[in-house]
C-alpha cells in the first residue's frame, strides 16, 4: 500500500472532546508516515479539569492548545473554533492537506468541503466514530490500532527495586482484531473484487494498486485492524491468491504481485 509523500505539509487539528491523550505521540508519529505536521493546534476549553491531563503532553509534543470557552451548557463551541481555523487555513494555502482528529460526526461536512478543495484529509478517531464523517475522509485510522504509551507503562514487569524494568521494544500494534481471527466476509470480499478490478489478462495486480483502490472504497481500511502490520501478510492469511514478488531497477526493492487462486 502506498502512502503519501514526507514533503507533504499537513495541518494537524485535534478535537480535545473527543479524543484520549494516551496515545498522542504515536498518533503523532502516525501522520509522519503521510507528511510534515507544519501546523499542530488542539482545542478545547482548558479551564476545565478533566483536560487537565493534556498538558504535559502537549508540552512534549510541540502541540499549540486554542482556548474555547462552552459558552452554552450542552453545546460544544470547540467544534466551530476548529471549522473556522481549518477553513482560515485552507484559504492561505500553506499547507497540502489535512488530520482532522475526532470521533465527532460534526467534521464531517469540514472534511469533504477540503477534499472539495483539491486538499488530503486523514481522520483519525475511535471505533465510535460514525461513518459518515469516516466515508467524507481520504483515509481513517482508528485510534485502537496505535500504542497506548499508559496502558505499555502498566504493563511494565516490576524490577527489584519496584521500579519498571527495562523491556525490549514492541514490535506490533495494538489491534483491532487478534491476528488470525476470521477476517469479515464482507471485507475479504472487498479485497477479490478490488484485485479483480485491477487485474491484467494474466489475472495479476500489483499489491501497491490494490492499496491504494481498498482505500477509496473504504477510507477505514487498514490491515493493522485485523492484527497485520502489512497488507502483504494479511493477504497472504486469507489463502486466496497466489503471490508473486518481482524484481525492480532497485536490487533491494521488489514489487508483489497478487491473483486470485483457480480453483
Amino acid at each position: 500500500m502506498q502512502e503519501s509523500s514526507p514533503d507533504l505539509r499537513l495541518a494537524v487539528l485535534i478535537d480535545a472532546d473527543n479524543v484520549p491523550y494516551a496515545n498522542v505521540k504515536a498518533m503523532l508519529a502516525e501522520i509522519a508516515r503521510y507528511g510534515t505536521p507544519t501546523i499542530k493546534r488542539i482545542y478545547g476549553d482548558w479551564t476545565q479539569p478533566t483536560l487537565s491531563g493534556w498538558k504535559k503532553v502537549l508540552l512534549e509534543n510541540a502541540v499549540t492548545p486554542i482556548q474555547q470557552y462552552s459558552y452554552t451548557s450542552g453545546k460544544n463551541s470547540t467544534d466551530s473554533a476548529m471549522i473556522i481555523d481549518a477553513m482560515d487555513i485552507l484559504y492561505t494555502n500553506r499547507v497540502d492537506g489535512f488530520c482532522l482528529v475526532s470521533s465527532d460526526c460534526d467534521f464531517t461536512r469540514l472534511a469533504t468541503r477540503l477534499r472539495e478543495a483539491g486538499k488530503l484529509v486523514i481522520g483519525i478517531g475511535e471505533q465510535k466514530t460514525p461513518t459518515p464523517f469516516i466515508s467524507a475522509c481520504d483515509r481513517f485510522i482508528y485510534l485502537e490500532i496505535l500504542p497506548d504509551e499508559k496502558k505499555k507503562k502498566q504493563r511494565l514487569p516490576k524490577g527489584k527495586s519496584g521500579q519498571p524494568a527495562l523491556e525490549e521494544p514492541e514490535t506490533a500494534v495494538v489491534s483491532v482484531r487478534q491476528k488470525g481471527s476470521r477476517l469479515p466476509h464482507e471485507v475479504a470480499e472487498m479485497i477479490v473484487a478490488s484485485v479483480n478490478d485491477l487485474a491484467d489478462e494474466n489475472g495479476w495486480a500489483f499489491l501497491g494498486d490494490v492499496g491504494n483502490l481498498l482505500l477509496k472504497k473504504q477510507p477505514s481500511f487498514d490491515s493493522r485492524n485485523y492484527g497485520y502490520q502489512k497488507l502483504s501478510q494479511l493477504i497472504q492469511s486469507m489463502n486466496r491468491f497466489d503471490i508473486e514478488p518481482r524484481d525492480t531497477a532497485n536490487s533491494h526493492v521488489k514489487h508483489i504481485f497478487i491473483r486470485e487462486k483457480t480453483l
